[in-house]
């Protein structure tokens, strides 16, 4: 299996494939980096899921601590929200963590990234442009029901910088509705990190002219192999019991969660 910019784009958008320069599409592989991820997917071939990221992570040089993780009963049925800093290298670390307490984890994400066919078997697709495919509804809400820990980044898209401070968009509160529908405790977490100026004078200008698709997300791969040889210490905070949201607007909980994630920040 290997990452074929070209067919993703066909897949995802027939009509606009046909017209994009073949100048583009090899603009496109070298920004997210097609070939040296092929090399992680040829190379790791036939690994599980959580084998593949912990691979991945050492082959970048990146490390990570979860401090308070082990504070969690290794039996619990938990929700880790989490800000987005990194808009994936966050979540794989995550879930390394997570899977080493816990012995397995599923990641909501977005659906295409169920390209990366190794990671599928940990990954909850959404789909955050369409409707959803009957198949990943049912993955969905068979993640959910299910007794293992569940990652969510409920801003949905990576940080931004808004007046020099970057932090998370506001959240959605649809894992507050799915914590209290499945009795889930909520555990905040905080992970550190920013991106390069680039990404976010690019996020803020296409914001400011606009335009609507999200087109700084194109270069998410770039950003995670410039973080190569970093270690991160990521802060795992107390569960919130699910039944201390129930009677309460979604939003507000929603808010408050948020402002105490970023109240971990060190």
């Amino acid at each position: 299996m290997k990452v074929d910019v070209a067919q993703v784009l066909q897949m995802k958008n027939p009509t606009l494939a046909r017209w994009i320069p073949r100048f583009v599409v090899a603009y496109l592989k070298r920004i997210v980096h097609e070939e040296e991820v092929n090399s992680f997917l040829t190379d790791f071939d036939g690994m599980d899921s959580i084998a593949f990221v912990r691979a991945s992570l050492g082959r970048m040089g990146i490390s990570c601590h979860a401090e308070g993780l082990e504070r969690l009963d290794p039996v619990g049925r938990y929700i880790f929200a989490s800000n987005h800093p990194f808009g994936g290298l966050d979540g794989l670390m995550l879930a390394d963590k997570v899977c080493a307490r816990f012995g397995d984890v599923r990641v909501v994400v977005n659906d295409i990234l169920m390209n990366l066919q190794p990671l599928s078997s940990i990954f909850v697709p959404i789909n955050k442009h369409g409707r959803q495919r009957p198949e990943y509804a049912a993955m969905y809400h068979d993640a959910f029901a299910s007794d293992l820990p569940i990652i969510t980044f409920p801003a949905g898209l990576c940080s931004r910088r808004r007046k020099g401070v970057v932090e998370d968009l506001p959240w959605k509160h649809s894992f507050v509705k799915q914590a209290i529908a499945t009795q889930r405790d909520i555990v905040p977490v905080f992970f550190p990190g920013e991106l390069s100026n680039f990404f976010y004078r690019l996020a803020n200008l296409r914001t400011g002219l606009g335009i609507h698709a999200n087109i700084e997300m194109l270069y998410l791969a770039d950003e995670m192999f410039r973080q190569r040889g970093r270690h991160f210490d990521m802060q795992v905070g107390e569960p919130i019991p699910w039944q201390e949201l129930q009677n309460r607007r979604p939003q507000i909980v929603t808010a408050e969660i948020r402002k105490k994630v970023y109240e971990m920040k060190k």
